[in-house]
């Protein structure tokens, strides 16, 4: 069973995509229609921003959802085929394209919302972000719960990896008290707390835009960062999604899900091989590669 997988926020790098846009002309049309709808242009983002621009909230989801979707359709352009499909935050709305569930148009339309809305709110609320590495996830889970100063698990990444979020007085405190653990932590160069409550009216927003859009029952299998599993009912997207923005994303669990359902190969589309090394990190016996470029395209023997 193969499962096609979608970077996140954080992945973004000058350039991306490029050299798959020169290759494969035919995924073009995915810069044009997401130009359209953003209102600017995509591909300049993409292939000439200069990473301080790329990063930014607003640019970084639109413009790694359509790195992810063209070395997608690259690939299927070559043969590619795939029984299922995740994505790790931002990564869930290249999945729902992939699957079937909404058009690329529609897709667009989601991820102009919610970029423009968390990046609005991560401006207001004054969050940070850390990983903390090298202790279970249920230790981080007892000491977040333990703090004086807002702060919680958000990213479930792997078996010793979990991302944290809160006010910089919470990841402070805590982060002390991991150092004292022996564990890692490392603070993110992240725009606010995503995942967490100081998402609640980015939240709000979204679903006014979410709620406008058709969502069909995807093609394929479709897992879930919120439920940690293969989702099974799309009656009230717009919801689930709202709710996605303001919950942890269960990676971990996910990749459980998936290899318990018969996954054996896990091919990360989009830029970077972050969840590629979460895969060989958490999972074993499994083939884990990442397309990214022409390159890693013809490299990852996955035609």
């Amino acid at each position: 069973m193969i499962i096609a997988q979608f970077s996140g926020q954080g992945s973004q790098y000058e350039g991306m995509g490029k050299d798959i846009a020169q290759a494969f002309p035919e995924v073009l049309k995915i810069y044009e229609t997401g130009s359209e709808i953003l209102g600017r242009d995509l591909k300049e983002i993409c292939f000439n921003s200069p990473i301080e621009e790329l990063s930014r909230t607003v640019n970084s989801q639109p413009a790694i959802m359509a790195t992810s979707i063209a070395c997608l359709t690259a690939a299927q352009s070559k043969g590619f085929k795939f029984d299922g499909v995740a994505g790790h935050s931002l990564g869930e709305y290249a999945a729902m394209y992939a699957s079937g569930m909404i058009t690329l148009e529609d897709a667009f339309r989601l991820i102009k919302a919610r970029a423009e809305a968390m990046e609005e709110a991560a401006t207001s609320t004054n969050g940070a972000m850390a990983a903390v590495l090298k202790i279970a996830p249920e230790k981080v889970e007892e000491v977040c719960a333990a703090a004086k100063n807002f702060v919680t698990p958000v990213n479930y990444n792997s078996p010793m990896q979990t991302v944290i979020a809160g006010s910089p007085e919470g990841i402070e405190e805590v982060t002390a008290v991991f150092k004292e653990m022996k564990a890692r932590v490392m603070v993110l160069n992240v725009a606010g707390a995503f995942h967490s409550k100081y998402m609640q009216t980015a939240a709000d927003k979204f679903i006014e835009t979410a709620k406008q859009i058709t969502f069909n029952e995807p093609k394929v299998k479709y897992y879930s960062n919120v439920t940690g599993a293969e989702l099974t009912d799309f009656s009230d997207m717009p919801s689930l999604l709202a709710k996605h923005i303001v919950s942890p994303v269960r990676f971990t669990s996910e990749l459980s899900a998936m290899q318990n359902d018969g996954a054996d190969t896990f091919v990360e589309f989009g830029p970077g091989k972050t969840l590629t090394g979460l895969v060989k990190k958490t999972l074993s016996d499994v083939k884990a590669v990442n397309v990214e470029s022409v390159e890693s395209l013809e490299g990852a023997e996955i035609v």
